[in-house]
Order: structure tokens, then sequence, then C-alpha cells
């Protein structure tokens, strides 16, 4: 199994929102079409600014907290501009 860790960016309300899934499609139309209450359902439609792959799980979850943390963020500015 393979596990994506993936940056969405709402150029409508100019925020990012970031995480993790074994299948993006699916994760990636529930953030825009099928989700109905959480975060990322406010700031609708999403698209996917960054994409990294990962062989286990606890390495996507890492690279995740890594990319909610100050210099993760700092990276995820960089993508932006």
């Amino acid at each position: 199994m393979e596990f994506v860790v993936y940056i969405l960016f709402s150029e409508k309300h100019n925020i990012h929102y970031t995480g993790f899934t074994s299948n993006l499609i699916n994760r990636i139309y529930s953030h825009n079409k099928l989700g109905t209450k959480g975060f990322t359902v406010k700031y609708r439609p999403w698209k996917v600014i960054h994409l990294e792959f990962y062989t286990t799980k606890s390495d996507a979850l890492k690279r995740e907290k890594f990319l909610k943390s100050g210099k993760g963020r700092e990276f995820i500015k960089s993508l932006k501009l």
C-alpha cells in the first residue's frame, strides 16, 4: 500500500490544508464534493498544490506532522508564491 501526503489550496479563501491518505482520488473528491462537515467544507473549492508519496503510514504521518509545524508552513508558503 502507498500513502500520499497532500497539500490543498483554496484560492477563493487563500488558505491551505494538509493531510494524508491511502486513496488520494477518493479523499480529494470527499474534500471537494462529499464531505458535509469539518474544516474543508467551508473553504471549497480545493486544488492540489503538492503531493508526496510514502511506502509506510508512519513516514507519511511524520511528514504530515512536519508540514503542520512552523518550518513546514514556511515550505507550504513557498509553494503558493
